[in-house]
């Protein structure tokens, strides 16, 4: 009687394990099956948008540019009160379309103005090097006809350039307006030749980064290095 027993609660827990571990494996197959393969990591770093990818965001209009379209006679350059100076109404000739307020316009060149005067406060080449990259835009009319006291800072820029390629640049030595260890150049002759690069060896912190381009230099490319002003 106790012998029966015992053989039946054995087997009763036999069977037990043996339903818990084929439902334990099936599960864990489902599971896997269900998750699909391993999908890949994302990058780190996603690539700049594509300028011709159709949802990357319009172009910001230049504030600055001078109006493809009709503008407004010098006779009509007059303010909503009050009247221009001499010198503002040189500045807003030719510039400002029709059905748009003249004082509107000057307030952009004048806005441009104090940039230059507060950014030169701090740093006078840092001041010309934002000209010279081009990404103060609109700086050679502002500063020409409404701050002429910058015009220091318009000479130097203009005898520098930004950053990237540029053909037939003028011969001399240049400074890049950046401490970036990342920044590099290379000036190649009209046959393709590299005539010099750089930096030779990279540049430690605080080090100013010179470039200097022989009378042979047909293209100037530079990368990371924002914009250069003469030595």
């Amino acid at each position: 009687m106790h012998l029966r027993s015992a053989t039946a609660s054995a087997a009763l827990l036999l069977a037990t394990a043996l339903t818990l571990t084929l439902t334990g494996c099936s599960s864990s197959g489902d599971a896997k099956a269900d998750a699909g393969p391993a999908k890949p990591k994302p990058p780190a770093a996603s690539p700049a948008p594509d300028p011709a990818d159709a949802t990357a965001p319009p172009a910001t209009p230049d504030p600055n540019a001078k109006p493809t379209g009709p503008v407004l006679p010098d006779a009509r350059l007059t303010p909503k009160t009050g009247s221009f100076k001499a010198n503002e109404k040189q500045y807003l000739s030719g510039r400002v379309p029709e059905k748009t307020d003249p004082a509107a316009v000057l307030q952009t060149g004048q806005e441009t103005c104090q940039r230059v005067e507060r950014t030169a406060k701090r740093d006078k080449d840092a001041a010309a090097a934002s000209i010279a990259s081009g990404e103060l835009t609109g700086a050679k009319d502002a500063i020409t006809y409404l701050c002429p006291d910058q015009k220091p800072i318009l000479a130097t820029a203009e005898k520098g350039f930004g950053d990237g390629p540029h053909t037939n640049p003028t011969p001399g030595t240049y400074r890049a307006a950046t401490q970036a260890t990342t920044c590099t150049w290379e000036a190649k002759s009209k046959d393709g030749t590299v005539l010099t690069s750089g930096p030779e060896t990279p540049p430690k912190p605080g080090d100013r980064i010179t470039a200097t381009l022989p009378a042979a230099t047909a293209t100037f490319t530079s990368t990371n290095c924002y914009a250069w002003l003469p030595a």
